[in-house]
């Protein structure tokens, strides 16, 4: 606070032109996490990249994590995954480094696997080595740094906005205590150039994009991820263009609830509708990309789709039933302004390993209004439209 925070603070106070361009959680720390290492104090930001004012009242949560008790590498433990290089050379922490991509292998295999546009950013990756170390007595920063693990739970994915190591040495010399020394005055030095730094955002559109599509992949990519996250992440206003541009539609709604006018029903809630020009809806339902089951039964010439993914396909049903029925479909446009008759039914679920045979395609013809979609079939056709 003394040599750094509290300057930076007065520093743009006097000079507020540059509050919008300073990183925003700089200003308004939406949480600060201190690692304290053998060798560093590791310091983390998070929170928005862009502030439109400094907040002058109100605090921010503060974490703590002991990691002095072991030798390690410092930032290895704050990543969260060990590395799997096979080889011994490794890469310092440079003082400053901005845009770092460093999966592991398994990490790599695992982005080629799920598409991940590896051209989406500038960058500096990291292929086949060990985490990076900050050096011993040196300070480091890292910048927009993502690091990604796989596995049998699926992409595990880092990204480090912000992350100050501070040199420090530690003393257990003593038997009744432990010393940890360091020196933070060098950080005045550093109010005037982080004041007037803007963090590395994207200024093209598609340059906007893209990493917003890898980290999509990244959250259905991992195993633990919900129904609720995938849909989440979607239904923000700023990744709406993922459904916009697949699906040609000029505006997105996610879970509106349809009420039942003829006859006594639970409300249905489909996971988006995606408005055409001409002014009418059609639905997507999401379910997860991974699914350990068969998606085709029965012997040869009589295959048939799973009854798991049956029941899937029964409920985008209903969602057409509700829309057979003129009474809903005029509640339904009074209530929110647009129409839906006859709507084409979307199921995005799966890989497209999970369809690699031409069955299901004959099995789908005989469905009325509905299409599967992979999530691979879903980020190719948006990606695709870019190289246009």
């Amino acid at each position: 606070m003394n040599n750094y925070w509290g300057p930076l603070y007065r520093y743009i106070k006097a000079n507020p032109k540059l509050i919008k361009t300073a990183p925003g959680f700089l200003l308004d720390n939406e949480k600060v996490i201190v690692y304290v290492g053998r060798t560093h104090i590791a310091v983390e930001y998070t929170g928005s990249e862009i502030a439109t004012e400094i907040k002058s009242e109100g605090g921010f949560e503060l974490q703590f994590h002991e990691y002095s008790t072991k030798e390690c590498n410092l930032l290895e433990q704050i990543i969260g995954f060990e590395y799997d290089s096979t080889t011994d050379i490794s890469m310092p922490l440079l003082p400053f480094n901005e845009d770092l991509i460093f999966p592991t292998n398994r990490g790599w295999d695992m982005l080629a696997e799920l598409g991940w546009n590896f051209d989406a950013q500038d960058s500096i990756m990291g292929i086949n080595i060990p985490c990076p170390k900050p050096l011993p007595g040196q300070f480091a920063r890292i910048v927009n740094g993502m690091f990604f693990d796989g596995g049998e739970s699926g992409l595990k994915s880092r990204r480090i906005k912000w992350l100050d190591f501070f040199p420090l040495i530690f003393d257990e010399s003593n038997e009744d205590y432990d010393r940890f020394l360091f020196n933070l005055e060098y950080m005045k030095d550093f109010v005037a150039p982080d004041a007037h730094y803007s963090y590395p955002m994207p200024a093209d559109y598609k340059f906007i994009q893209l990493p917003k599509i890898n980290r999509f992949i990244e959250v259905w990519g991992y195993s633990g991820s919900t129904e609720t996250d995938i849909t989440s992440f979607l239904a923000n206003r700023d990744h709406e263009f993922i459904l916009t541009m697949k699906f040609g539609a000029r505006e997105v709604y996610s879970e509106l609830t349809c009420e039942w006018q003829s006859e006594e029903r639970n409300n249905i809630r489909p996971d988006f509708f995606v408005v055409q020009p001409n002014g009418y809806a059609d639905i997507v339902e999401f379910k997860l990309p991974k699914i350990d089951k068969n998606f085709i039964v029965g012997s040869r010439n009589r295959e048939a789709f799973s009854a798991w993914l049956n029941s899937y396909i029964a409920q985008t049903r209903v969602y057409s039933t509700y829309f057979d029925d003129p009474n809903n479909r005029k509640w339904f446009e009074e209530k929110y302004g647009f129409k839906v008759h006859r709507p084409r039914r979307w199921l995005v679920v799966g890989r497209r390993r999970d369809f690699d045979s031409d069955i299901w395609r004959e099995i789908i013809s005989d469905y009325r209004d509905l299409e599967i979609m992979t999530f691979d079939d879903l980020i190719d056709g948006v990606v695709v439209q870019f190289y246009k």
